[in-house]
């Protein structure tokens, strides 16, 4: 997996993921983000970096919906095509899947070569994350 920065969409797993939602339906969107957040979640012991990096650019396509939300997406970053408004029922997964991104045994978080990129990365997931406590 090719990583080039800390944000949601930098990387070659999170940026395909983004990309493949082009064209899709709301309930195709909606089933791509939940089997996504399913994969995290059901891991065993160890979270694959590609599951991870797919949850967590997911996550902040949820997020960045939340009224008054931190999550902004540059749109060079984000989808080719609008999203539609993703429904609140995605948010219990999207949450567990992201707290499972940031625990011991996740590739995400323990394949960091530098600290100083594994504290922005961190402190993006829990941006990520706090959006999506606070929304209804």
């Amino acid at each position: 997996m090719g990583t080039w920065g800390t944000g949601p969409f930098d990387s070659d797993m999170a940026a395909d993921f983004v990309d493949g939602l082009a064209g899709m339906s709301t309930e195709q969107v909606i089933e791509a983000m939940t089997s996504t957040f399913q994969r995290v979640v059901d891991s065993g012991s160890r979270v694959d970096g590609g599951d991870g990096a797919e949850a967590i650019a997911a996550a902040a396509l949820i997020a960045c919906q939340i009224p008054g939300s931190q999550v902004v997406i540059d749109p060079d970053d984000g989808p080719a095509e609008p999203l539609p408004i993703l429904p609140i029922s995605l948010l219990p997964e999207a949450r567990r899947a992201l707290r499972r991104v940031l625990e011991d045994g996740s590739e995400m978080a323990e394949g960091w070569v530098a600290a100083t990129d594994a504290e922005a990365w961190r402190a993006m997931v829990q941006t990520i994350t706090r959006a999506l406590d606070v929304a209804p």
